[in-house]
Parts: C-alpha cells; structure tokens; sequence
C-alpha cells in the first residue's frame, strides 16, 4: 500500500506517523489523560480502507486491535509477521525501536502510550531494576485489552471519574506490563542498584517518612558515594532519589487522606511534608486534583 505520511502526535511521545489507505489522517480521539503524572496516554484511531504506520517512538506503544477481523503486516526491530488477527489482538514497540505496519481494511485501533520513566518505576517496585521490555508482534491478553479500553472511555466521556480513576488504571496496565511482558537481561547490567541495596532504600525511607532525608544516608545504604549514587538511582528507578523519597511520602499520605481520620496537616507532619502546603502542591502536581476532592 502506498501513502502520504501523515504525523500524529508527534510531540506526545516520538516520531509517530500513521494514514489512511488515500493518505489522509485517521479519525483519532486523542488522551492526555486528566492532570497528573500518570505516565499514561490513549488514542483510538479508525483507518478506512487501510491503514499505514511508522514509528521510532520515545515511549512504549501498545498497541490493542478493535476490529473484527485485519490484516496485518507488522515489523518491529527488524522481525516480520504478516497474519489476520482478529478482536483484542495486541502488539508492543519499546521505546527507541523502529517499527511499521501495513494494514488492509478498515482498522479501529488502541494505542496506549507508557513513559519509560513510569515502567522503570513500577518494574522497580516488583524490584525488577534489570527489567527490559521487548518488543511484541502479536498476543492476546483480557487484561490489558479491558484496561486499555477502561481508559478509552474514561477519555472519550471526559474523565467523569476524575484523575484518580485514571491514575490507578494506568497504575494496573503499567504493573499487568512489568509482570507478564518484561524479561531480564542475560548479562547483569552494570551501572544499577541492586535489589538488596533498594529493599534497603525502601524500608528506611518508610521508617524515617517523618524525617529528614539525605541523599548521603541513601547512598550509604547502597554502598556507594552521594557522586555516584544519584545517577545510578535514577538509571535503576527512573526517577531521582528526591522523586523517589517524595513518591513513597505520596503513597503514604495518600493512604491517610482516604481514611480521612486524620487533619491534612497532620498527614504532613507525619508523612515527612514541610507543611499543608507542601503536601497540596504535591498532590495537586502527582495526582491532578486538590487534597480535598481525594477519596
């Protein structure tokens, strides 16, 4: 099938071109998903008559067919599948990977989009720091596809739910990712935190949440000078340690918050936060709303 290429969403997460079999745009619904920092974002694109797709994406793609039945002709990193797949088909592009599909028919797609900070993260919590995630020519999973089309909704219909919804959904797609799909490297890669050294990390951040922090204490329960610890932290985690130590305070507060027993300055207090106001720009920035519409 020959084209013109036509870009779509570009900005959003690399260089991802897709078109109609005559050339023009497909009919897309584009998510950012609500305010927040997800990590998460959804198209659903409708192709007619045909569908042609190159990308050389700097986020995970997943890709979820909605059609009935297609005709596929997919490259990913150099391999090739060309077969008929039929509804809940699924497909995975690593970031940084060239990869094409030729479609005949009328295609309606899911595109799922994942920032490899937010899977560095969730693969670390499963403390999985060497977890790679490979590319995917084709697969079925119930999960994921029911997932991916909860979040569609929830964007097509404008976040009724509100941001939380959608943080615990990209949250479940995210950990369904890590445990089913990533795999570990043969050789150990050098460079990165060991598991020990992060159970080490986590349990006396936990313990000290109402404390004062230092990247030097971090560093020396990893066995590592404060230079070199907070380049090979964010290289393991995909967040700095300051993001980390402020990302568990979070998961923290944001416990207390739902229980509601407790004054939100007290949650601060207790949870390592400067104050009230510390802890409402974090959870405004992090989860999109204010403390008092967190339920």
């Amino acid at each position: 099938m020959r084209c013109q290429w036509s870009a779509i969403g570009v900005t959003k997460f690399g260089q991802v071109r897709w078109a109609q079999k005559d050339g023009s745009p497909p009919t897309t619904s584009q998510a950012d998903g609500p305010a927040g920092e997800s990590g998460v974002r959804v198209f659903r694109a409708l192709f007619d008559g045909g569908a042609h797709f190159n990308a050389t994406p700097d986020q995970h793609l997943v890709f979820v067919q909605m059609s009935p039945h297609l005709q596929l002709d997919c490259r990913i990193a150099g391999r090739q599948l060309r077969h008929e797949t039929t509804h809940g088909a699924l497909a995975i592009c690593p970031a940084g990977i060239d990869s094409s599909a030729d479609a005949d028919g009328t295609a309606d797609m899911l595109l799922v989009a994942v920032k490899p900070t937010q899977l560095a993260l969730a693969a670390a919590e499963d403390y999985a720091l060497e977890a790679e995630l490979p590319e995917r020519l084709s697969g079925y999973d119930q999960t994921l596809q029911q997932t991916a089309q909860s979040l569609a909704a929830e964007s097509a219909q404008g976040y009724p739910n509100g941001p939380l919804f959608w943080s615990e959904a990209a949250s479940r797609f995210i950990g369904r990712l890590v445990s089913n799909y990533t795999s570990t490297p043969r050789r150990p890669v050098r460079g990165r935190l060991g598991q020990r050294a992060l159970q080490r990390i986590r349990d006396y951040v936990l313990i000290n949440l109402a404390e004062p922090i230092e990247v030097a204490d971090l560093a020396a329960l990893a066995g590592r000078s404060s230079f070199h610890f907070s380049r090979v932290f964010t290289r393991s985690v995909g967040m700095t340690p300051y993001r980390y130590v402020v990302h568990l305070r979070l998961q923290a507060a944001a416990r207390h918050m739902r229980e509601g027993r407790m004054a939100l300055a007290e949650i601060a207090v207790d949870t390592g936060f400067a104050d009230q106001s510390h802890l409402s720009r974090w959870v405004r920035r992090v989860y999109g709303v204010a403390p008092s519409e967190f339920t």
